[in-house]
């Protein structure tokens, strides 16, 4: 299973097979009768600071989740606040927020006693106690609060039915036992009431840098939105520079989260507008709604972006994020995405993002660059599709040309894909060779998207190659996904942020145009099905009267992984260096 550890996963101390089949029996009776004493254990709330990140699990508020992450002792440290306790809950990790195939951490009572153990979820949903409990109880307190409980769990347990915790998206699955059971294998996970958040378990061990004396903040918030009675919402506010504004520096911001709301206000964005428009409308609604001014279109820079899960986020001591002064657009769009699957009506919300930012200007300007796929239909993904890969370059030639001699450093990355995106990874070659992972998310979602701030600060020197690679999953549609702009198209991305800024904004590619037109050629001598190539046809067309038989699939394949590529060199200005086909490496 993708989203289960394997023993080949890494190298770990594992007994063998035989040894823990012995041990399994023993392990079991232990685990099954394993009582904790939740009602008997009174005190206080454990400290805030000793779990700094946190989330709520549910819409309603009723689950909040708490973490630390120890990377000596490669552990994750789990406080679960539960507001209303009944008869237990289930908590765990899947591979894509399923409950089949899943790997939990599950406490149940039967009316008299409290259970606590490790379970995992076969593919039909039922329950077994896990052979080695690799989630370790350290504790359960109750507070004015609600009940605290306290377990650990390590990133890697060399256990075939335990999560593997990586970097990247992690689905957090929960269920809440509303009735008594008698055991473990009694719960229906079906008739439960369940759901699951996404988040970044394994935050960057990052030293927050010193904040000058001359910081000041600015709010971009939504004035007193009444969130609409519907699951899905995208909110626009357009907010304004004051007249004059010079030029500064942003060097840090946090999420503003209207109190009561920490369930429903799922991400949000801040942009800029572009610099060649005078004035933009104001707009306080809706993102789809036809009242909203097309202008509204051009505030496509990003400044700031928060997730769910996210805390504050910080720049390098050395460099911070320009705006404000000649050249640059005093109008900023924030886009807040609410999340609302209980329908609540009447929510009240000013929500948004708080900008800390310095006259005193950091020794370089920050960057942002886009990397992988240009958004052409010449990049396609066959329908019924499990894990089809696309590739998009930043090529030696383009860095070479467009990098100072010193290079450059990125410090976060925000990967990019529509609904089909299943993974994203960026990686550093060299001479040829793979040398560093920039950003990886094996578990991607397109529902969760952030800027995270990586690990280590990773240097790009010129003639360096970086690689994006994305994995989708098209197998739930008919018909053939061609790269675009629209959410039913597609896209490969990864906005990665780096100083000192240079001219290259865009570092990407595409198959070379003449090579799909010798595919089409190819489906068409070998096919019944005749493939429409006459000049007025789009591409996008000829893509759709493709039979998606398995040759046609296979030389699809080959094609995007042997073709020359046209590389997307290009400055701020849309003017390309002088950089275009290219052999792929």
């Amino acid at each position: 299973l993708p989203s289960m550890q394997t023993s080949g996963s890494k190298p770990c101390p594992c007994p063998s097979f035989k040894l823990r089949e012995v041990a399994s029996m023993y392990l079991t009776m232990i685990a099954v009768f394993l009582v904790i004493l939740v009602v008997a254990l009174q005190g206080s709330a454990p400290r805030g600071s000793d779990f700094p990140y946190k989330v709520p699990l549910d819409p309603q508020g009723l689950l909040e989740l708490s973490w630390n992450v120890s990377y000596p002792e490669q552990a994750v440290h789990f406080q679960l606040l539960i507001k209303d306790l009944q008869f237990g809950l289930l908590f765990g990790m899947s591979d894509r927020g399923e409950f089949e195939n899943a790997d939990l951490a599950v406490l149940w009572s039967d009316g008299h006693n409290s259970y606590f153990g490790d379970a995992w979820s076969d593919a039909k949903g039922q329950l077994h106690m896990d052979s080695q409990q690799d989630y370790q109880l350290l504790g359960a307190r109750r507070a004015p609060e609600g009940l605290f409980l306290l377990f650990r769990r390590a990133f890697s347990t060399c256990d075939p039915k335990d999560y593997l915790i990586e970097d990247g998206t992690v689905h957090l699955i929960y269920g809440i036992l509303e009735k008594p059971v008698h055991s473990l294998q009694a719960i229906n996970i079906s008739a439960i009431h369940r759901g699951l958040q996404r988040v970044q378990l394994l935050k960057p061990n990052i030293t927050v840098p010193e904040l000058p004396s001359d910081m000041k903040t600015m709010e971009i918030t939504a004035p007193n939105v009444v969130i609409p009675s519907q699951e899905t919402t995208y909110w626009c506010y357009m907010a304004e520079l004051p007249d004059g504004f010079p030029r500064h520096h942003i060097i840090m911001y946090e999420p503003v989260i209207t109190a009561g709301n920490e369930a429903l206000v799922h991400h949000m964005e801040v942009f800029q507008c572009a610099a060649e428009f005078d004035s933009f409308p104001h707009y306080n609604g809706p993102c789809d709604s036809k009242m909203k001014p097309d202008r509204l279109n051009y505030c496509r820079h990003v400044l700031a972006a928060w997730a769910m899960g996210a805390q504050a986020f910080y720049y390098p001591e050395e460099a911070g994020l320009a705006f404000g002064g000649p050249g640059s657009s005093r109008y900023l769009r924030l886009e807040i995405h609410y999340h609302n699957p209980l329908v609540f009506k009447g929510r009240h919300d000013s929500s948004g993002i708080r900008l800390y930012y310095t006259a005193t200007l950091r020794r370089y300007d920050a960057g942002i660059m886009e990397l992988g796929l240009v958004y052409t239909p010449v990049m396609a993904i066959p329908p019924g599709e499990d894990a089809f890969v696309l590739t998009g370059y930043c090529s030696d030639k383009c860095t070479q040309l467009a990098l100072p001699a010193a290079g450059i450093r990125i410090f976060a990355s925000q990967l990019h894909t529509h609904l089909a995106g299943r993974k994203v990874v960026t990686v550093l070659s060299r001479d040829g060779r793979e040398r560093q992972v920039v950003n990886a998310d094996g578990h991607y979602s397109p529902h969760f998207q952030e800027i995270r701030m990586l690990k280590e600060v990773v240097a790009v020197f010129p003639g360096d190659e970086l690689i994006t690679t994305c994995t989708y999953n098209t197998e739930d549609r008919s018909q053939v996904t061609v790269g675009g702009f629209g959410i039913l198209e597609e896209m490969c991305v990864n906005y990665v942020h780096y100083y000192p800024q240079t001219q290259l904004e865009l570092c990407k590619s595409a198959v070379d145009p003449g090579y799909l037109h010798r595919y089409f050629n190819l489906v068409n001598r070998f096919n019944d099905e005749e493939v429409c190539m006459c000049p007025q046809v789009s591409i996008p067309q000829q893509f759709f009267s493709v039979p998606w038989n398995t040759f046609n699939r296979d030389v699809l394949k080959s094609l995007y992984g042997f073709a020359p590529i046209s590389m997307h060199c290009n400055k701020s200005s849309a003017v390309r260096f002088p950089v275009r086909v290219a052999s792929q490496p």
